[in-house]
């Protein structure tokens, strides 16, 4: 006789194995997470949002898979003893046979993975459940139902969610009793009789009953849910309208009962013992969902609503221009009339002098390059595509600012030195921070630096150089070691013998590598073994990852939604990066609706890995409500309650106590950087662009909104940036730090003419812990709809089909070879009783290393185009001759020249001429020695443009007496000239000797 073969152990050998494998990476990513948390301060957010995933996955699996469970068990032993006899069951009997020896185990894998599925489904709802039970009420009351706004952003959400996972579980259960009762002859779909045991009916009868009275609490809540329902009214409307409140109202409230009552009949049909009521009851309630809650509404639409939409729309329009306008704090909008003068002369701008002075020429997404070929220093080491603007108090005054952060880049490395110990133990920070005056220039176009290169000096005094957190750091770095250990870590280049200098960690940033277990966790994270090997990590070591400040902060406070763009400032001897975070909803009762990613989109945003877009979340009211700060040296998070009054931030305060630090807590220096948020302006101007319009009849027509510009100097379709700039706006007493935006006719084929313009006072003062009397002050100027101002687009067309700047334009792309004009941004500032647009105009050489120079201003006022070397020239030039203000370039060597005038004679422009020729060939001569090929071809246009103001002015010149020495003109030396690949041609191209 054989022996039964064993079973093999190798199959659940495996399976244990794998499942101890996952339970280890999962207990190691949790055990890494809480290093993390505790790491920053913020231990008490992980271990919150933990146990209530946690707490929500075990109810969400126990309801679903317990559901399941129960109605398969109640579905197998409610089973007839003998089945049916019937073509249909003889069927069966062949899926009976091959279900059973698998039976036990369905009935226990089955719900398991229903559960498991269930359960990780509901524990994504732990921000909905936490809102709820920290909930904080509004103060503001919907018009409808009259309910505090909380109900709807915090109660609501939650009895939807609920339902949700209710309906789920009932659903699955029906489905799993239906099943079973038909496998096992419970139920039948063919032959007379009775189709049904009694046990089946009861059990079907009562899951039925359950889902319509669920049912029915659906159409109850559908009513509040109207709120924020959205429509085609005025092309995009959210909130209740007219057919809502009077059809679709009462259809929801009839439906709610009508199912609640049909449900009804399906548990009493356990004691008639029939289905035929409930059946009729369905029918019937399917004929009034069509009906009632379809047919109904739509006729009240077409026949009483549509003929006269705008008088039946009018009150709720005008509680959504309320709710709007509320939710998005646009109440205290300061709207003025601004009858723009379009006539320049002598002096306008005399009144102006706080603004002009405040023009910033620097374009921060140009010059990235000019930073990079004069401030990066090594390969190494990196700027950002597009900089940030603050300011600074630079001698006792404020000064814009364009700054960037001296990031390390890895990429910058050569290949031959990019080992995991160099990439993690050596590389590690970056070093320094760069800055420049946003209104200055040097002779040739350069941005005027006061605080660079390395290690740092300038302005700024002294303060921690070393980046260990930023936007392009290593995805995590190993650094520290023991006291009196030889430092290894590369700290920055130098002149000494090895070229560098080296330093030790000594910050608190990271997580400690003190112990094996650490170092095994790390490795098993980062799938690297050389965290568990290298000589190069001991006890002292910490690990640095999640190092993007942006990152860092969504980490510590996953409630927040946050700005786009972090930038960096020097606070407290420390540079720190500094965040917007909003708290938003879309449940906000008859609130407007809008996509983040879409009114946040524009030039800058469009750029690839210019600034992060915000993600595509439909929001409907949104609240500045926290400043972040991220150490850049220890990586520490700091938030700080900047709109303490906002009901979902108290809500989240609430539920992660002490997280969030009172705004008595922010330093004067901290004060003095932060600034209004460009993502929430942006998202401001994109709704006030309609809801400026607060009469119902006019917004119905649409006939009066606007529109954010197309940025002129990019693809058309982009929007046009708002701008930081230093500006008074008319009707207050000084100039402030604004955040600016313009806005023209909405449509399609509109004029390109100016309708409105718009700035935020985004300065909040120095005083620590105060915000300053009228921050966050949106001001509006509108201009009368007579009265005709070019539009940011129009006045980019008069630039370029102006001959003159046309023609300058053609020169300077021809200086040096290939040289690229590139305009810089078209600021629009309300002075001189109108609207002066500046842009600076740069001159961009041929080759990799080429970077732009800033080398003209075009200025517009009215009809008028300034076009100089400086701004304070173009000024004049529009002003006629004397703008009345001085302009923060005017006192630039070589290029505040006024421009030849009748005054002068033939001799005197062909003496100004020869020095500014002879000017150019010094010029060119150092360029050339610095190897600044860009500077050189600027050079070469400035000596040709000299030389034809010096043949022009000799031609006008009388002839020289007989007895007379002709004035020799300087002699031009041989300078070579830079191909396009930036690098100087062998042969030397001798320039032609000016004479007169």
């Amino acid at each position: 006789m054989v022996p039964p073969r064993r079973r093999g152990a190798l199959l659940p050998t495996l399976v244990v194995v794998a499942f101890l494998v996952v339970l280890l990476v999962i207990a190691t990513r949790l055990w890494v997470d809480l290093l993390w948390f505790q790491s920053v301060g913020f231990s008490q957010v992980f271990t919150t949002t933990l146990g209530m995933r946690a707490l929500l996955f075990v109810v969400g699996a126990l309801l679903a898979g317990g559901s399941v469970a129960l109605s398969l068990s109640l579905g197998y032993r409610t089973r007839p003893i003998y089945a049916p006899v019937s073509p249909e069951q003889a069927s069966l009997d062949r899926y009976r046979e091959q279900v059973e020896p698998l039976r036990r185990l369905a009935t226990i894998v089955i719900p398991i993975a229903i559960g498991l599925i269930a359960g990780a489904t509901t524990s994504q709802a732990w921000r909905v459940v936490l809102l709820w039970a920290n909930r904080t009420p509004f103060g503001v009351r919907d018009r409808q139902f009259n309910l505090d706004a909380g109900f709807f952003v915090f109660t609501l959400p939650l009895l939807r969610f609920v339902l949700g996972l209710l309906v789920a579980c009932v659903v699955l259960s029906a489905i799993a009793a239906f099943i079973t009762h038909y496998l096992y002859g419970g139920l039948r779909l063919q032959g007379g009789g009775d189709r049904t045991t009694n046990a089946a009916r009861i059990h079907l009868s009562v899951l039925i009953g359950l889902f319509l009275v669920l049912r029915g609490a659906s159409y109850w809540l559908d009513r509040y849910s109207l709120t924020t329902a959205s429509h085609t009214l005025a092309d995009d409307f959210t909130g209740m309208t007219y057919t809502d409140v009077n059809a679709v109202l009462p259809a929801k409230l009839f439906l709610a009962i009508a199912a609640v009552v049909v449900g009804v009949l399906f548990v009493v049909s356990i004691w008639t013992r029939s289905w035929r009521f409930p059946a009729i009851g369905v029918s019937l309630l399917l004929i009034c969902a069509i009906a009632v809650g379809g047919l109904y509404p739509a006729a009240v639409q077409r026949f009483q609503v549509r003929p006269s939409e705008g008088t039946r729309e009018s009150p709720y329009i005008q509680r959504n221009i309320e709710a709007t306008r509320a939710a998005y704090g646009l109440q205290a909008v300061d709207v003025a009339d601004y009858n723009a003068q379009t006539t320049a002369t002598s002096g306008q701008l005399r009144n102006d002098a706080e603004t002009v002075p405040g023009i910033r020429l620097l374009d921060p997404s140009l010059v990235s390059d000019a930073f990079r070929q004069l401030e990066q220093v090594r390969q190494y080491y990196a700027f950002p595509d597009s900089l940030d603007v603050d300011r600074y108090r630079i001698g006792g005054k404020s000064r814009d600012t364009v700054i960037a952060v001296r990031e390390l880049q890895l990429g910058g490395i050569a290949a031959g030195q990019r080992n995991w110990v160099n990439d993690h133990t050596y590389y590690t920070h970056g070093y320094g921070l760069v800055a420049a005056y946003g209104t200055q220039r040097t002779t040739d176009g350069k941005p005027v630096f006061y605080e660079g290169q390395i290690p740092p000096t300038g302005e700024l005094g002294k303060y921690e150089p070393r980046i260990y957190f930023g936007e392009q750091s290593p995805s995590y770095s190993i650094v520290g070691a023991p006291t009196g250990t030889t430092p290894f870590e590369f700290d920055y280049p130098d002149a000494s013998q090895n070229g560098n200098t080296t330093t030790t960690y000594n910050g608190k940033g990271g997580v400690a590598l003190s112990s094996f277990a650490r170092r095994a966790a790390y490795a098993l994270t980062f799938q690297e073994q050389n965290i568990l090997l290298s000589n190069r990590i001991n006890d002292s070591s910490r690990i640095l990852y999640d190092r993007n400040p942006r990152d860092r902060v969504e980490k510590a406070a996953p409630w927040l939604t946050l700005d786009g763009d972090p930038y960096p400032a020097v606070v407290d001897g420390r540079v720190k990066w500094i965040l917007d975070g909003y708290t938003t909803t879309d449940a906000y009762p008859n609130a407007q609706k809008t996509t983040l990613d879409r009114a946040t989109q524009d030039s800058i945003t469009a750029r690839q890995g210019a600034v992060t877009a915000l993600p595509a979340e439909r929001i409907n009211y949104i609240r500045n409500s926290v400043k972040a700060t991220v150490d850049a040296f220890d990586g520490s998070v700091t938030l700080y309650a900047w709109d303490a009054s906002d009901p979902i931030l108290k809500t989240w305060m609430k539920a992660f106590p002490g997280s969030v630090k009172p705004l008595s807590q922010v330093s004067s220096d901290l004060m003095s950087h932060l600034r209004y948020p460009e993502d929430l302006f942006k998202v401001q101007r994109t709704l006030f662009a309609r809801y400026h319009v607060t009469n119902p009849g006019t917004f119905y027509g649409g006939s009066d909104f606007w529109r954010v510009p197309d940025d002129p100097t990019k693809a058309a379709g982009v929007d046009q940036p708002p701008y930081y700039l230093t500006l008074q706006m008319p009707g207050t007493d000084a100039a402030s730090f604004s955040l600016t935006s313009t806005f023209i006719p909405s449509g399609t084929g509109t004029r390109n003419v100016l309708t409105a313009f718009a700035a935020v006072d985004a300065d909040p003062g120095t005083t620590a812990g105060v915000k300053r009397p009228g921050y966050g002050q949106l001001r509006v100027l509108q201009l009368p709809k007579d009265t005709v101002v070019s539009g940011p687009g129009q006045v980019q067309n008069n630039f370029n089909a102006n001959p003159t700047v046309s023609q300058n334009l053609n020169l300077l792309r021809s200086a040096g070879g290939n040289s690229r004009v590139e305009s810089g941004n078209l600021l629009t500032l309300p002075v001189g009783g109108g609207l002066l647009y500046v842009q600076p105009v740069y001159v961009r050489g041929a080759g990799a290393t080429s970077y732009p120079l800033l080398q003209k201003v075009l200025v517009s006022f009215g009809d008028k185009i300034g076009f100089a070397d400086t701004l304070d020239e173009a000024l004049n030039q529009v002003f006629g001759g004397n703008s009345g203000a001085t302009a923060p370039d005017g006192n630039v060597a070589g290029g505040g020249k006024k421009p030849t005038g009748p005054a002068q004679s033939s001799s005197q422009q062909l003496k100004a001429a020869l020095a500014d020729a002879q000017q150019a060939i010094k010029d060119g001569q150092a360029a050339l020695a610095k190897q600044d090929f860009a500077a050189y071809g600027v050079a070469q246009k400035a000596l040709q443009d000299a030389l034809a103001r010096a043949v022009a002015a000799d031609a006008k010149a009388p002839a020289v007496p007989a007895t007379g020495t002709p004035t020799a003109a300087p002699t031009a030396t041989a300078i070579p000239t830079p191909s396009a690949t930036g690098t100087p041609l062998s042969q030397p191209t001798p320039v032609p000797t000016a004479t007169p």
